[in-house]
């Protein structure tokens, strides 16, 4: 049995009132924003949950990867029709990342159930802001189904984003694991940046801020395809970042963000240097792999894989720089930046936005130390730690 109840599973409890709109109950026009991770603590979605319930269903919104999780990663989603209850199915990921005014007007409520996974980077709660804005711009009501954050709500790491850099990888000023339910953050954009939406968040029931995803209770479905279990959530933090580099971070391998490297790595030089440096709570592992698709298709890579012995203590930003910085000190000019576009952004370096900052990219260019960068971002957390505090609802 779950310790956990999400905010499904809570609002199903219920009489699903908080659904209705200020029109007749039965009548209230309701779209729902998921994806396949939408489900209760027994794995049923949420569309056929609120279906079952004679919920009026009239429009389905869908994040990146789908409403299924089907495409990969920055592949643009069409609109499409649902096959069951004949709705229309928007996608909210491509040249459309807001929901239009057009596919709202046969909705009154939007309910947002979405499972992140606690790091800037990823897309889904830019794609809960932006429906939050078109949703406080045409008077609709916009209620969040909170979900866990499946690495706690207790760490900070990383610069928080310099608005120079906002970008679907970071709209908003907060550090990279920035400790925040989807319910939270929704609370935190609303408050802060006056996005003024008639905004609801059903809090979830026995969740604590120092649990990890396993210790809820609750199913884990991956939320997006590289997202394959909660030890790839626990290193995306850092993980991610590879992306704005030519290494491969994994993908087209059953480990993605937790393999990583390039034909041209040296695996046994490079874990040997990692290793060395003595990062907490984690040990590198040299290893050879053949990505089956993405970057380095069906070529041999030596590089190495990140076995997280305690979670408590690593450190994934600060690990994946370290990785990062070795790599660029042994291997440039093999190694590389990213060129843009990454994410719908055409000028600035991919690794730049992902980070928030030019300043990272720059100190690994000058050899400087890692450690240095770690104190400006750790004052950045201590800020938004206290920025954030009237917005937590658990302990």
């Amino acid at each position: 049995m779950a310790n956990v109840q999400s905010g499904l599973d809570v609002l199903l409890a219920g009489d699903l009132k908080p659904l209705w709109s200020h029109a007749a109950a039965k009548q209230t026009r309701v779209g729902i924003l998921s994806h396949q991770a939408s489900v209760d603590s027994r794995l049923r979605h949420i569309i056929s949950l609120l279906h079952a319930r004679d919920v009026r269903i009239t429009a389905l919104f869908a994040p990146e990867h789908g409403l299924w999780g089907s495409a990969q990663d920055q592949i643009p989603i069409l609109v499409e029709n649902e096959p069951i209850l004949h709705v229309p199915v928007f996608s909210l990921y491509g040249d459309r990342r807001a929901p239009s005014a057009e596919s709202l007007e046969n909705v009154d409520v939007l309910v947002c159930d979405l499972q992140d996974v606690g790091s800037r980077y990823y897309t889904f709660v830019w794609t809960m802001a932006l429906a939050m804005q078109m949703c406080a711009k045409l008077k609709k009501k916009f209620i969040v189904l909170d979900r866990p954050n499946p690495i706690g709500g207790d760490t900070l790491e990383g610069p928080v984003l310099d608005l120079h850099y906002a970008s679907f990888v970071g709209l908003y000023p907060v550090p990279v694991q920035h400790g925040l339910t989807i319910g939270e953050m929704a609370l935190w954009l609303n408050a802060r940046f006056d996005i003024g939406a008639d905004l609801h968040v059903i809090r979830m029931k026995g969740w604590q801020r120092r649990m990890y995803f396993e210790d809820t209770g609750l199913p884990w479905v991956l939320p997006s395809p590289n997202m394959p279990t909660v030890d790839t959530a626990v290193v995306y933090p850092g993980g991610c970042l590879i992306e704005g580099t030519n290494l491969s971070e994994g993908r087209g391998t059953t480990r993605p963000f937790e393999i990583i490297g390039a034909p041209f790595i040296n695996p046994d030089q490079l874990a040997g240097l990692l290793n060395r440096d003595k990062l907490p709570g984690v040990t590198f592992r040299a290893c050879r792999f053949e990505p089956t698709f993405h970057k380095f298709k069906e070529e041999a890579c030596g590089g190495v894989q990140i076995h997280v012995r305690d979670r408590r203590t690593f450190q994934p930003f600060l690990t994946t720089l370290t990785l990062i910085q070795r790599a660029y000190d042994l291997y440039s000019p093999q190694f590389s930046w990213r060129n843009p576009p990454y994410e719908y952004e055409t000028e600035k370096w991919p690794f730049d936005i992902l980070c928030g900052t030019d300043a990272v990219r720059k100190a690994i260019e000058a050899s400087q130390s890692i450690t240095s960068l770690q104190k400006s971002w750790r004052a950045d957390c201590a800020r938004f730690a206290r920025e954030r505090k009237p917005f937590l609802l658990y302990n």
